[in-house]
């Protein structure tokens, strides 16, 4: 079914329900957001796009977004959010790769200045084009569009390399929004959903959940993450909800703990994309309180491999509550998870391997990459490329990446253990742990460490900190410190600078 459906069906049983807000400013009800889709839908098809037809959007978040989102999907064509974030050139590329008829961009002439997409038409939110075609009579309708359909080309962060477009179909985002009730968090009317990360990843694949219950949508007006904007639009606008990455999670706490509050108005904060780390998801609870929900997820397994659920982050008194709020959750109920030895085998519980999800959620595949879905996909699991354990619950560790993996003097070394040890002193505010090549080791550990203020840890306080908490062989060799750690667009550490950096000689 195309997701479309769900918008008009929303819209038609309460169409005057407020739907889309820049800030605290009402900009549609539900009755305009559909009918403002349905003509965008209308205008496309009116251009020859439909089913089996792929429309990118290259734009930052706005309340412009969505309407053009549920316009495409109104077509059944299929949408390609690129990250608005991205410099012209890396888009054009996604753009070409998808080989998408069209595209809305913020800016086209950037774009169209690359070269690489010649003959693609490039609208402007606010241009005249634009315009004509919201002004094109709504489509009575989506398309029809069946479960196996492609409706969302998800573009990996490509942190190595050119990223992947993992291809979402109907039943793909289906799964997810159901599952998202039974195993994230409910959703009512009343509720807000805020996009402080980019609409073109996690923080839009949440959107669906909201339309489904007739939501409110909430555009930052910076269009982005500051933690103060973020607090004043959760006391004006109640029942707030938001994806963040755990970076955007630190400083929101940080922004808290400065004021004196504790997030008022925010209801949930469902957090994934990246390590967090049990000193930082501690402090958030003694500052913020119950309002956390983690995710863990691929963009091939959008936002659905397992969860942690509020009540297993907050309820300290549960027995194993700290060992617990280490690993990501349980399943979702639309997966099914394996532990794979290196010959692919299934490991028990307490063994650590490479993580697989089986499900009605997992993509169809990659875009144009026969070899990288084959590698991925093994009769019908995902290899998600992550290394972790199950206990005898089912919850879920994460160790880390596959590439990650330090082997130093013959023994596995997981950087999350190492980074998770150094952030329990007092002077580190951020680590990040990498293997570096050695003629005598195989590889060493090093570790790059952001201090808390202007000064930093004596090495040999760290040194003690680890091996009060980790095996000896697996504390650093060697301690780099920085102003801050390069992140991507979405607040993951780009540990391949890291190893460039050392590669260079730092």
């Amino acid at each position: 079914m195309n997701p479309a459906e769900w918008l008009a069906r929303i819209a038609r049983v309460t169409p005057d329900a407020p739907a889309l807000f820049l800030g605290d400013k009402l900009v549609a009800d539900y009755g305009a957001f559909s009918r403002d889709a349905a003509a965008i839908g209308a205008g496309l098809v009116a251009r020859g796009i439909g089913p089996g037809d792929r429309v990118a959007l290259f734009m930052p978040n706005s309340i412009d977004y969505l309407p053009i989102f549920y316009g495409i999907l109104y077509a059944g064509a299929t949408a390609v959010p690129v990250n608005g974030k991205l410099h012209a050139r890396e888009a054009a590329w996604i753009v070409a790769h998808s080989d998408a008829r069209l595209v809305f961009a913020k800016d086209p002439q950037a774009l169209r200045a690359t070269g690489d997409i010649a003959g693609v038409p490039c609208l402007a939110p606010g241009g005249e084009e634009m315009a004509a075609l919201r002004a094109t009579p709504p489509l009575a309708a989506p398309a029809p569009m069946q479960v196996e359909d492609p409706a969302w080309l998800f573009y990996t962060s490509g942190t190595t390399g050119r990223p992947k477009g993992a291809i979402l179909s109907c039943g793909n985002l289906m799964a997810m929004s159901l599952s998202y009730f039974a195993d994230v968090d409910e959703v009512a009317a009343g509720d807000a959903a805020l996009y402080a990360a980019p609409l073109s990843h996690g923080a839009g694949l949440y959107n669906f959940v909201h339309v489904l219950r007739g939501a409110r949508h909430v555009v930052p007006e910076s269009g982005g993450f500051d933690p103060a904007e973020i607090f004043a639009l959760a006391q004006t606008l109640g029942n707030v909800s938001m994806f963040a990455a755990p970076t955007m999670v630190k400083r929101m706490v940080d922004h808290a703990r400065a004021g004196g509050g504790t997030g008022e108005g925010i209801k949930t904060i469902v957090y994934g994309g990246g390590p967090m780390y049990l000193a930082d998801i501690k402090d958030a609870l003694a500052v913020m309180g119950p309002k956390f929900v983690q995710i863990y997820g691929q963009g091939e397994a959008p936002m659905t491999i397992t969860a942690l659920s509020r009540a297993d982050i907050s309820d300290r008194d549960a027995p194993g509550w700290e060992r617990r709020l280490a690993s990501v959750g349980r399943a979702h109920a639309v997966a099914e998870l394996r532990i794979l030895d290196a010959r692919g085998a299934p490991l028990p519980p307490g063994e650590a391997g490479e993580i697989a999800v089986r499900g009605p959620q997992v993509m169809q595949g990659y875009l144009e990459n026969p070899e990288a879905s084959a590698k991925s996909l093994r009769d019908g699991w995902l290899m998600t490329g992550d290394l972790g354990h199950l206990d005898n619950q089912g919850y879920l560790f994460l160790h880390d990446r596959a590439k990650d993996l330090v082997i130093s003097g013959g023994s596995n070394i997981y950087p999350r253990e190492v980074e998770e040890a150094l952030l329990t002193h007092p002077g580190v505010s951020e680590v990040s742990v990498i293997g570096v090549p050695d003629t005598e080791w195989g590889e060493i550990v090093v570790a790059f460490v952001v201090p808390v203020g202007d000064g930093q840890p004596e090495m040999t306080e760290l040194d003690d900190t680890c091996t009060s908490l980790i095996a000896r062989f697996k504390k650093p060799k060697r301690y780099i410190f920085v102003p801050e750690l390069p992140k991507n667009n979405y607040g993951k550490v780009l540990k391949t600078d890291l190893r460039a950096r050392m590669q260079n000689g730092s």
